[in-house]
Formats: C-alpha cells, sequence, structure tokens
C-alpha cells in the first residue's frame, strides 16, 4: 500500500494516524478521572493522569501531523451519495479535528491557569506558564464536556462508516481500513 492516497483510497500514513489517533482518543477517554481539581490531581491519581495528559499531547501531536499531511496528501474522492450525506460527512470531518484541537488545547490551559502542570510521558512538567487565573476551573469543566462530545461525535462517525459499508455497500469504510484491495 501506498503511502499516499490514491482516488479511492487514503494511504498508509492518512490510515495510521486515523486509527492511532481513535484508539489513543478512547484510551484516554477510559483513563481520566474527572471531577473537581482535589480529585484529578490527588497524589493517589498521578500515574493516571499522567497516563492521560501524555495520551492528550499524543493525540494533538498527531493531529498536527496529521493536517500537515493532509495539506499535501490525495484525499479520496467520496464515493456516489445525496449531498446531504457529503456535506454531513465532511461536516463531521471538520467537527472531529476541531474537537481534536480543543479537547487538548482547554485541558492544557486549564490546567495551567490552575497553576497545574502537564507532564508528557515522565519527561518532565511542562509549565504553568500562566498565573492563576479563576476560570482555569470552568476550562477543565469544558474540557470534560468536549471529550465526551469528541467520543459521541467519533461514534456517529464510525456508525455512519459502518451503514455505508453495510446497507450502501460504498467503500466509504473501506477506503481507510488497511490491507483491503483498492477495489470499488
Amino acid at each position: 500500500m501506498s503511502l499516499a492516497g490514491t482516488r479511492i483510497r487514503y494511504g498508509s500514513l492518512a490510515q495510521a494516524i486515523h486509527w492511532l489517533t481513535a484508539l489513543l482518543v478512547l484510551v484516554a477517554f477510559l483513563v481520566s478521572q474527572g471531577g473537581p481539581p482535589t480529585r484529578v490531581y490527588a497524589p493517589a491519581n498521578a500515574a493516571t493522569l499522567q497516563l492521560h495528559e501524555s495520551l492528550g499531547f499524543t493525540v494533538f501531536v498527531l493531529l498536527v501531523i496529521r493536517l500537515a499531511w493532509r495539506f499535501f496528501d490525495r484525499i479520496p474522492e467520496s464515493p456516489p451519495m445525496p449531498l446531504w450525506m457529503d456535506v454531513a460527512a465532511k461536516t463531521t470531518h471538520w467537527a472531529l479535528y476541531a474537537l481534536l484541537f480543543a479537547v487538548p488545547a482547554s485541558a492544557m490551559l486549564g490546567a495551567w491557569f490552575g497553576s497545574h502542570p502537564v507532564t508528557v510521558y515522565g519527561i518532565g512538567a511542562l509549565g504553568p506558564f500562566l498565573g492563576a487565573w479563576g476560570p482555569g476551573a470552568s476550562l477543565a469543566e469544558i474540557h470534560g464536556t468536549l471529550g465526551d462530545a469528541l467520543i459521541w461525535l467519533a461514534s456517529l462517525h464510525a456508525a455512519a462508516a459502518i451503514f455505508h459499508h453495510v446497507f450502501l455497500h460504498d467503500r466509504v469504510l473501506r477506503q481507510m481500513l488497511p490491507g483491503l484491495p483498492n477495489s470499488q
């Protein structure tokens, strides 16, 4: 399989980033402690918090790589479908990109405004670069809400791909699955 996309399939790099991002988002969601800052930043939760922060940071980096690669890569043409489906698909993709940016950004800003560092893979603490700010706790709440929205939208995205595969019998799902032939 080619690193770059074709007229009908995503390339292996886009596929790898897509599936790795999906896995990391799911794991970060599942290990998140949630709740008030006293719970999130409790010493007993330090390892889980570090894992969650590291996964979120990696998702952020993967998003930057994915968007940069998207600028150079060929995006497959959509298979024939009603206009509303095509618009919904494109809107969902860009909303997912926005959430993949906003979720880690709100977490980092919320932590820093709450005078907490962000620790990535035990390498060291990043920040806090900003002074304490009362609404920092609100950013942490927004982070949780955006994280929930990301999970729901990603689930809808997956359900739509399965719908296309099972009921419409088009290539929407196959164009992102690795190792499948390039046929329609």
